[in-house]
């Protein structure tokens, strides 16, 4: 959560913060930087509007990913070690030394993201509140995502100051909407380089393919708990170390599980008719959006 950066009245923050560029490369069409620029200086002067096409949606939800992404770089740099305190080593830790001061967010030990506020909890799509949350914080290994349904989260905060018991009833029978889980392995590979391989056994399905490095895919898996087997190559790593294996549970979700071969510094194509192909592929391959191109 950061006042300065979101998506009403402080929304040109996130464009100055984040600049034109990183956020024009989530539009999925081309538009020049005046006539973005337009259009969210026009969100903030009328800050209650909502998109009318699904073009200002998708331009709202680009400059979302950037809000999100900006945030939670706030948010690490705010969670850190204290400075300057006397540290208890063993010999062990002489192999892994850390300096006071580093951020205290481990990615791979992150095993469940909540995504709040009214862009996600409000989009047209669940599919689209997961790809915004997935593309903002970059989950490693296993994660599962969450989004509150309708905004109440700041109310049950609240509520739970007065009567504790309601608001987590609340909260986990009508707030947290489970969408699912992110696969998302991480190492050094080359394009369209075989990530890992994949099994997920469900009752009505078996789920198994590969996944590749560039690669999203959404497996539409219901809300449960599943038995999942992942067998990365020797230089991938899926939150348990390099060419380590998991055999164990994963959640579904409102949306399933998405498997995210992309690496966590996302690489986009430097022709512009080649970024918006690649984006639309992802888009394609995660449900983001519907095929037809109505107004919203």
């Amino acid at each position: 959560v950061s006042a300065n950066l979101g998506m009403s009245y402080s929304i040109c923050n996130v464009l100055s913060e984040a600049g034109v560029p990183n956020v024009s490369k989530w539009v999925p069409f081309e538009i020049d930087t005046l006539n973005l620029t337009n259009r969210i200086a026009n969100k903030m002067i009328r800050p209650t509007t909502i998109p009318q096409s699904l073009d200002d949606l998708k331009i709202e939800q680009a400059i979302a990913r950037e809000a999100l992404r900006l945030s939670f770089v706030q948010h690490k740099d705010f969670a850190v070690s204290l400075k300057g305190i006397q540290q208890k080593r063993t010999i062990s830790d002489t192999f892994d030394q850390k300096i006071s001061g580093d951020t205290i967010v481990d990615m791979k030990k992150l095993d469940l993201i909540v995504g709040s506020g009214g862009v996600l909890s409000h989009a047209p799509r669940r599919s689209q509140a997961m790809r915004m949350l997935i593309d903002s914080f970059l989950p490693v290994g296993i994660t599962q995502i969450a989004v509150d349904s309708i905004f109440m989260m700041p109310h049950l905060g609240v509520l739970s100051t007065f009567h504790e018991k309601a608001a987590l009833e609340v909260f986990h029978k009508d707030c947290l909407i489970k969408l699912g889980s992110c696969i998302s392995p991480i190492g050094n590979y080359r394009l369209n380089q075989e990530l890992l391989t994949y099994s997920i056994d469900t009752k009505d399905a078996q789920y198994e393919g590969v996944l590749k490095s560039g690669q999203m895919k959404l497996l539409p898996i219901p809300k449960g708990q599943y038995n999942c087997i992942l067998n990365p190559i020797k230089n991938i790593d899926i939150g348990f170390g390099k060419g380590n294996s998991y055999e164990g549970n994963i959640f579904g979700g409102e949306v399933g599980i998405i498997l995210d071969g992309r690496g966590r510094e996302i690489s986009f194509h430097s022709s512009e008719a080649d970024r918006i192909d690649q984006i639309l592929t992802w888009s394609e391959n995660t449900n983001e959006y519907s095929k037809v191109e109505d107004n919203v």
